[in-house]
């Protein structure tokens, strides 16, 4: 199975890894990595096109700068035990080969272990649809008539563009010669000019700064409120996470993986705090949140003028026009994958003479055009289609903390000579990333339950018809008919709310 920012599924027809930044190239054996190289791969697999928005997204929560830098705070211990979680498991279990929806099956059975993947694919492919809207709202500073990156134009510049990806990974396309190297540098590159620009030229105001701290853009806001509304942006920039260890077996040392993992985290939290910080020094919260997306360009021209706007807009867009190629591979290969293991329709398991999975990709494609007229006609924009990838992804997180905790408490002697460091620290990383993966859980709101349920119970049918063509026993335990009850009537009331108008996309 992919992950989200991650490795090629395992076994699949693959020679790179995919993530939501790009495509790394395979090291083979005689290329392993040094502690550097580790942790400049790492980087790169995790920082993707979230940097560049996070600072109006966080703002348009109504957040003052404290409640931010508190969801930070936050954030930096849940996502680290996250992180430690994948890495143990990929150590503890490397019999399961499946990728991250393989924990939740070895842990809660066949059925959790469905929806893992069915939520894994679902937020892979909203990405792709995030991803357009935001691709297109870079490219309208440039050519106005894509509006935010949601109208007519945009929807239908975005299908050209998916198509086409799908017709070259039909073809057995994976990777572009340096799309790699492109991709790296329109991101990296306008992220480190904007820090060092905005310090070199003392565009950072620490009176705006101090106002921040105290003020947000919508004032009276109760600070817990204000600090659960910005959680869903600190998850979507570090979504991808669990593709930090995908590269531990290109280590030269196995003792430099988890170091590299921690530092490379380390590295990535600063700089997303830099930005965030930086950005609040530079405007007040009020004008951040009307920003237009991505926010760092409209930080940059308040800061240097056009050419920092320029120069932002310019790597967003190089940056996304090679992920959504990434992410067409991504979210083909996630269905596929699961078929292939037995856990989809035996379908979505077929490839073509090249090898590629055209069934999935191109059911895959059929339900990202569904959710681009969609954000057509709803005005749907880029931030509700990541809260809603990020929001999808949730269950496959907490999933997997969960069997790490019961493996932690129940299996101790499967620890030794598979991970440094005492047992009781590991059993706090994984009962603090069921903690967290709970709380931002809850802190997707109403909203957020509301669509994902929908989005979830289609699945129950594609579990049911993929265990009868196998002749296999379906929804016996109590646990998985509870999961299908509790699925099937959430989404029963959203729909009802949705037909009401008292929730709105």
């Amino acid at each position: 199975m992919s992950n989200v920012n991650g490795a090629a599924p395992a076994g699949a027809a693959s020679d790179m890894v995919v993530t939501g930044s790009g495509m790394l190239p395979e090291v083979d054996h005689h290329g392993k990595l040094g502690i550097f190289r580790l942790v400049a791969s790492v980087i790169t697999l995790i920082i993707g096109a979230g940097v560049f928005t996070l600072s109006g997204d966080q703002a348009a929560h109504g957040a003052s700068g404290a409640a931010i830098l508190t969801a930070w705070g936050i954030s930096a211990v849940g996502v680290l035990c996250l992180v430690m979680t994948f890495f143990a498991l990929s150590r503890i279990k490397p019999q399961l080969k499946g990728g991250i929806y393989s924990y939740a099956t070895a842990g809660f059975g066949d059925f959790l272990g469905f929806n893992s993947a069915w939520g894994y694919w679902i937020s892979a492919l909203l990405c792709t649809v995030s991803f357009s809207a935001l691709l297109f709202g870079a490219l309208s500073y440039f050519f106005p008539i894509f509006g935010e990156g949601n109208n007519l134009a945009s929807v239908i510049g975005a299908s050209c563009l998916i198509w086409f990806y799908t017709f070259l990974v039909s073809r057995g396309v994976k990777e572009a010669t340096g799309v790699n190297l492109v991709i790296t540098i329109s991101k990296f590159v306008p992220i480190f000019v904007a820090i060092t620009a905005i310090i070199f030229f003392q565009k950072f105001d620490v009176d705006i700064f101090m106002a921040n701290m105290s003020h947000g853009a919508a004032d009276g806001m109760p600070f817990f409120e204000q600090v659960s509304g910005t959680m869903m942006v600190t998850i979507w920039v570090f979504l991808g996470i669990e593709g930090a260890v995908a590269i531990s077996g290109r280590a030269k040392k196995d003792k430099d993986v988890g170091k590299a993992t921690v530092i490379a985290f380390c590295c990535v939290l600063t700089i997303y705090l830099l930005v965030s910080t930086l950005s609040m020094g530079v405007m007040p919260l009020s004008d951040l949140a009307e920003l237009s997306n991505p926010a760092l360009a409209g930080v940059m021209e308040h800061a240097v003028g056009p050419w920092g706007a320029t120069l932002i807009n310019a790597g967003v867009v190089l940056s996304l026009v090679g992920a959504m190629l990434g992410y067409t591979v991504l979210s083909s290969e996630c269905p596929y994958e699961a078929a292939a293991q037995g856990s989809f329709v035996k379908a979505f398991a077929r490839v073509n003479k090249k090898g590629a999975p055209i069934v999935t990709l191109v059911v895959t494609n059929v339900i990202i055009e569904i959710f681009l007229i969609i954000m057509l006609f709803s005005d749907s924009t880029y931030q509700f289609f990541y809260a809603l990838s990020a929001g999808m992804i949730l269950l496959p997180y907490l999933l997997s903390a969960a069997y790490f905790a019961k493996v932690a408490f129940t299996e101790p002697e499967s620890f030794k000579g598979k991970v440094g460091g005492p047992l009781i620290a590991w059993r706090v990383f994984s009962v603090l990333g069921v903690i967290y993966s709970v709380f931002l859980a809850w802190a997707s709101g109403a909203v957020g339950v509301t669509l994902m349920s929908i989005l979830y119970a289609p699945g129950i049918l594609v579990y049911i018809k993929g265990k009868k063509e196998r002749n296999q026993p379906f929804l016996q335990s109590t646990l998985d008919r509870v999961v299908t009850a509790i699925i099937l009537i959430a989404a029963v009331v959203s729909i009802v709310l949705l037909a009401t108008g008292m929730v709105e996309i």
